[in-house]
């Protein structure tokens, strides 16, 4: 073997040990400094894979891409859930819709799913000891507790997500648990690494760059063991922004004719099938988690007829509206459930509480935050929608979603998700920072009492480095351009 493409691999392999180790090590509610630190040692393992394979032949970057992602991905199914129990909520919601009820309309403590309950999800008696459970009202001097966060509030999940927690449900042997939610957040995130490396080839692109993806830690932790559903809102936010991508004569005919038609700009728009197939599948990404709605400025890049737009929001929403009709004809009440209280809960309704928008506020009075916020989004989407490449709407999709994590600041580092995966496509490495401030900020906030400043100086050194580098990108091709005249 090429002895680049051993180190490389070697590399790859302490990235996959360091995983493993800082998967099982249960460290968030007892050691969450020692569990940043495991964090940070698997994102510098992750850097240097990066570089090493920058170095390795052509021909072997593709295999070894592919099985790094597989290593990596089943890194998150050695243990339980570590740090987030967001995934027993889907477990729950499966099984209510199973017995033919609408997870819309019962909180998971309502005595009237007592029927319902497993007692892995409902543990009684001496079982409700320790962090992460919440107690169940209940009869008699038994204590009854649950896994389930936020028992006494309706779920919070849009309809083709909770399609997927009943397919997983139905599919799941009994007495699995846990267990085949992760086994499918493993085969979606291999999915959007397929994904990714179909849209690149077929672009042009460089295939080193889908291991942003595929070798990146949050991935295992989040997408994996914690089996968070937003990856299921990557795989088809990836789908649909590579159906509206533009085709221009950028493949099939090497390098040089690649600059060359860049240089002449020389695009063919999609069809218009492809542009409602795009909508479809976009609307189907928003229909899961409703962050990937941050992508659709992305998806209009470049565009500059109404109708053209029109193809890819009108089925999009139509996509969204229709996914809850059979929800809303099933449910007695609404099937928003907990959304608004999220909002609230979180601080984003209210900037003066907790840490959202806080480098804002930094600068800004407190009351300001919000309205500033919107203001620069807005600016980024119409400089995205208006000057954006049609080839590579992820490149605005990207710009777009990186600056509105590092303006709200959120506590919560699944979400980061999205972000890696345009990455992955649009290859600016810088924006990962983002990634790893927020997974600073969700393991570190609570043994900081949630104060700004955690949030300030991650989110703070993220926004420098993306900065910093944006400014040597735009600087090199001009130093470039003057040596060669």
């Amino acid at each position: 073997m090429n002895p680049r493409t051993l180190l490389a691999s070697a590399v790859l392999a302490a990235l996959v040990t360091a995983l493993v180790l800082t998967v099982r090590h249960d460290g968030y509610f007892t050691d969450p400094v020692g569990l940043l630190l495991g964090y940070g040692a698997c994102w510098v393992l992750f850097v240097l894979a990066l570089l090493a394979l920058r170095r390795v032949p052509a021909g072997h970057v593709v295999p070894l891409v592919l099985a790094g992602a597989v290593a990596v991905t089943v890194t998150g199914l050695v243990a339980a859930p570590r740090t987030s129990t967001d995934s027993y909520r889907y477990a729950w919601d499966g099984r209510v819709q199973s017995a033919g009820i609408s997870p819309y309309d019962h909180t998971p403590q309502d005595p009237a799913l007592l029927p319902l309950r497993d007692p892995w999800l409902f543990p009684t008696g001496p079982l409700c000891t320790g962090p992460g459970l919440a107690p169940v009202p209940h009869t008699g001097e038994v204590r009854h507790c649950t896994r389930i966060n936020r028992p006494a509030v309706n779920t919070i999940y849009p309809p083709v997500a909770e399609v997927y927690f009943l397919a997983v449900d139905r599919l799941a042997p009994e007495g699995s648990r846990y267990k085949p939610l992760q086994i499918g957040g493993a085969l979606i995130s291999l999915g959007v690494t397929g994904a990714c490396l179909l849209i690149v080839r077929r672009r042009g692109g460089g295939l080193r760059g889908v291991a942003y993806w595929a070798w990146c830690p949050a991935v295992p932790i989040e997408a994996v063991n914690n089996a968070h559903i937003d990856v299921l809102g990557v795989l088809l936010a990836v789908a649909g922004l590579g159906l509206v991508a533009a085709r221009g004569a950028i493949a099939r005919r090497g390098v040089v004719a690649r600059e060359v038609a860049a240089a002449q700009g020389a695009v063919a728009a999609p069809g218009i099938g492809r542009r409602i197939a795009g909508g479809l599948v976009l609307g189907a990404a928003v229909a899961t988690k409703l962050m990937p709605a941050i992508v659709l400025p992305g998806a209009l890049s470049g565009v500059r007829r109404v109708r053209d737009a029109a193809a890819v929001l009108l089925p999009a929403a139509a996509f969204t509206a229709l996914a809850y009709l059979p929800y809303v004809l099933l449910s007695h009440g609404s099937v928003l459930g907990y959304l608004g209280g999220y909002v609230e809960e979180e601080g984003y309704q209210d900037p003066e509480s907790g840490s959202r928008y806080s480098l804002l506020r930094l600068a800004l009075p407190d009351a300001w935050a919000f309205p500033a916020l919107l203001a620069v989004l807005a600016a980024v989407c119409g400089y995205v929608m208006w000057r954006g490449d049609p080839r590579r709407p992820w490149s605005g999709a990207l710009l777009v979603t990186g600056w509105a994590f590092a303006l709200l600041t959120p506590g919560y580092c699944w979400y980061a998700l999205l972000l890696v995966a345009l990455v992955a496509l649009d290859g600016r490495w810088e924006w990962l920072g983002i990634a790893f401030a927020g997974a600073a900020v969700y393991v570190l906030a609570p043994e900081f009492g949630y104060r700004a400043t955690v949030s300030n100086l991650a989110y703070g050194a993220a926004v420098v480095l993306v900065l910093v580098v944006t400014a040597l990108r735009r600087r090199g091709p001009r130093d470039r351009t003057a040596s060669c005249g």
